[in-house]
């Protein structure tokens, strides 16, 4: 059965769709699927048309108050809710005018904004990144270009301009979104514009955001965030921030001059005790004493009382030269004169006294038979005893050699 013309026309249509939403689905992303929200949004007034775009438009004006400042919103239909005061703008310092034109793109809103009649001057004016170039234009770069020109126009009719990203759309690949949103945002900052970013206020999970086209937001849930980001980027333009305190620089004294604390006593002095020059003092191992247990004397006091004793103990002697005696003389002098020195009127140097005597211990022998005592006799020979003295060492000891030369040394220890 052949189907009518309202049946042809309705599948060319639908076909115009879906090849509008594939082909702009750039880059190209194979796991991307659009889809709707499922926020409400309100029913769409008609609008009159432009007869500069061809478009619905519709500019809203508020009244002059002198206690607030007058800002203007340049946009395309995320305006269409706050034209309609469907949705409200934030009450307080500042008044919003909004100048809407539904599907235009960066090329018809310049033209509707230059064109545009106010009846003052706003004193800022914020222009909505338009979101239709993302099906519009054929190259982000194009885009790009658009945008700039319509930043330009906005500059040169009104003297605080500052810019807005567009809401995300479910039915454009995000990375495509991305892209452009980055384009526009080379291209304020390049003319020195301010750039506020919307998408992280969006994110996709949330579909009652967005109402059931995915292309503009729910008036419920939606559009009350997209008209405080406005009002506080207003807010941001127009009020100065306040200057930060500048740090205050606590200079660092210079340390305090440490001072040693000085340990003065007062009163007399222990002295310790002089030594007694007429007493002996006995040096052992480690230690100093006297022989009644006295406390240790100073360094002085020793040297005295040790000098005083040397004295005492200093004696004097003759210089001798070697003489040679026979045993028998030797045996006499020592009868005479039991190793004693000379006195010390008639001495040079003075030499101490020995303590102790050389003892010869002679081994007992059996005694001999007459026989005996005859031979030796015989053989006996005149023995010779050397006796040298010498001065007194740095001890005060004196070193006394003897050699004995005898021809029997039996002989001599017999006897």
């Amino acid at each position: 059965m052949p189907r009518g013309k309202s049946s042809r026309r309705s599948q060319a249509a639908k076909l115009r769709v879906a090849g509008t939403r594939v082909g702009h689905q750039q880059p190209g992303n194979a796991s991307f699927a659009p889809a709707g929200g499922t926020g409400n949004r309100h029913r769409v007034h008609k609008w009159p048309i432009s007869s500069l775009t061809g478009r619905q438009h519709k500019m809203v004006i508020p009244a002059e108050s002198p206690d607030k400042e007058f800002v203007l919103l340049v946009g395309a239909s995320h305006l269409r809710s706050i034209v309609d005061g469907i949705v409200k703008m934030p009450e307080g310092r500042f008044s919003f005018g909004a100048m809407s034109t539904p599907g235009a793109c960066a090329t018809q809103l310049r033209t509707e904004a230059a064109n545009a009649v106010l009846p003052r001057t706003p004193d800022a004016v914020c222009v909505m990144a338009p979101s239709n170039n993302l099906t519009s234009s054929r190259t982000i770069t194009e885009a790009g270009e658009d945008f700039a020109k319509l930043l330009a126009t906005a500059c040169s009719r009104w003297p605080n301009v500052f810019a807005m990203d567009f809401p995300p759309r479910l039915t454009v690949d995000p990375d495509y979104q991305d892209m452009m949103r980055q384009e526009f945002r080379r291209v304020a900052a390049r003319m020195g514009v301010k750039y506020t970013p919307l998408d992280e206020y969006f994110p996709f999970k949330e579909l009652d955001l967005w109402s059931r086209d995915g292309v503009h937001l729910s008036d419920s849930a939606g559009m009350p965030i997209l008209v405080g980001s406005i009002w506080n980027a207003t807010y941001m333009q127009l009020v100065p921030a306040e200057p930060k305190p500048s740090p205050v620089v606590h200079r660092r004294s210079p340390p305090a001059r440490r001072v040693t604390p000085r340990v003065i006593v007062k009163g007399e002095v222990a002295k310790s005790p002089q030594l007694d020059p007429s007493k002996w003092t006995v040096f052992g191992q480690g230690r100093k004493r006297s022989q009644h247990d006295e406390p240790e004397q100073s360094i002085d006091a020793l040297k005295q009382a040790g000098t005083v004793q040397q004295e005492e103990l200093e004696e004097s002697y003759l210089p001798l030269t070697p003489v040679w005696f026979s045993s028998a003389m030797l045996v006499e002098m020592d009868k005479i004169s039991p190793s004693h020195l000379p006195g010390p009127d008639e001495c040079t140097s003075p030499v101490p006294t020995l303590q102790k005597k050389a003892k010869l211990e002679l081994k007992q022998r059996a005694p001999a038979s007459k026989k005996t005592l005859a031979k030796r006799q015989g053989e006996a020979a005149p023995m010779v005893v050397e006796v040298i003295l010498r001065p007194p060492t740095s001890r005060g000891t004196v070193a006394v050699e003897q050699q004995v030369c005898a021809l029997c040394v039996n002989d001599v220890l017999s006897e």
